[in-house]
């Protein structure tokens, strides 16, 4: 029987976000150029109108709520790019996001299952950032890949239980040119992110073992995967022979990218679903100028139906998205068509198509 996933991008809930919700952070910013982080809101507020403060925990989801609740994903995973502490020793990198830990509710209220940590802001408040951030998911309930105390822990799948004693098993990394320094690798004895050295076939190799250590039959082995730039449609070489790799030799059955603030375009991989960028789910740009042509406001949504008996893709479900006001929304007419016509444009050379469906959504076909 097929399970459903669903799977977004990044999720940005520190800085102006954090400043709208029941408990804010201290405003202190460390930005050459932005000092107070309510400066984003007030940013956000002078194109899109008046955003309340000390909103509810499920304000920023806005309208992707219904759309959980009508599909009722087996597992939901977003890639936090925003750590959750009150640690207030910033790494010395220039953007430092951060949630207070009070606000975990929000992860709650969207009944995230697992959060991959394995990206370019996980360390903003340092290892003493990452325990706290670890220790707040870890109460909250909510599984977490990518990062840990220890090089065994961030290489570790996060494990999530699914009917008939079945698993989704979800294993994550970061790559250097996704903005992830070297002294940010988690080591046998010190804490930090799973950072590739590179996409070799040894790595692939290393990640097979890995995935064959614990994937057992009936589980869905996704691969989550910070890489590249975050602007720019351009899918590399070397990404997508790391991506196959990781599906033909490394027991993967659908690799989740993501870095890039926009989608970017799919591609199906001997069965397999490759997400190549999968865009900014939520974050705090509104209002901020330069690079309007990615139309970095407008997302998706990804509802995969996998086959649990050889972990191919069935159906995968698209659902355009706008951030407005700090808050999701679905995205209607001009903006529908936009979205359409870009993953038409990017899917085509890796033999994929996208049509609207009568339901609001979008279809892939391969």
């Amino acid at each position: 029987m097929p399970i459903t996933l669903f799977l977004c991008g990044d999720v940005m809930l520190g800085r102006g976000i954090d400043q709208i919700l029941a408990h804010p952070s201290e405003p202190l910013l460390h930005e050459a150029v932005v000092r107070d982080a309510r400066r984003y809101v007030e940013l956000a507020e002078a194109v899109s109108g008046r955003i309340p403060r000390q909103v509810a925990a499920d304000y920023v989801w806005g309208e992707a709520l219904a759309q959980w609740r009508q599909r009722q994903p087996q597992a939901r995973i977003v890639n936090l790019e925003t750590a959750v502490t009150r640690h207030d020793r910033p790494w010395p990198k220039g953007i430092n996001y951060r949630m207070q830990p009070r606000n975990v509710d929000v992860l709650a209220a969207a009944g995230v299952d697992c959060c991959v940590l394995a990206n370019n802001h996980m360390l903003d408040w340092g290892r003493e950032g990452l325990a706290e951030t670890l220790a707040t998911l870890r109460a909250a309930g909510i599984a977490v890949a990518g990062a840990g105390p220890r090089l065994a822990a961030a290489r570790a799948p996060a494990v999530l239980p699914l009917p008939q004693a079945r698993r989704v098993l979800v294993f994550a990394a970061a790559s250097e040119d996704a903005g992830v320094p070297e002294f940010w690798a988690a080591r046998a004895a010190r804490a930090g992110v799973q950072r590739l050295p590179d996409l070799s076939p040894r790595t692939v190799a290393r990640i097979g073992a890995e995935v064959a250590r614990h994937k057992r039959a009936g589980d869905v082995v996704v691969f989550s995967v910070h890489w590249g730039d975050n602007w720019g449609y351009a899918v590399a070489p070397a990404q997508r022979a790391f991506a196959h790799a990781l599906i033909d030799g490394a027991g993967v059955d659908l690799v989740h990218g993501h870095s890039s603030h926009h989608p970017k375009a799919i591609e199906v991989h001997r069965g397999h679903l490759v997400l190549y960028g999968c865009g900014d789910l939520l974050n705090d740009y509104e209002g901020i100028g330069g690079h309007e042509a990615f139309r970095g406001e407008l997302g998706l949504m990804y509802f995969p139906r996998i086959d649990a008996a050889d972990g191919c893709l069935r159906e995968l479900a698209l659902v355009p998205t706008r951030i407005r006001r700090f808050r999701i929304e679905l995205a209607r007419d001009a903006d529908r068509d936009w979205l359409l016509a870009m993953l038409r444009r990017e899917c085509a050379p890796l033999g994929c198509d996208v049509a609207p469906r009568g339901d609001g959504d979008f279809i892939l076909s391969w």
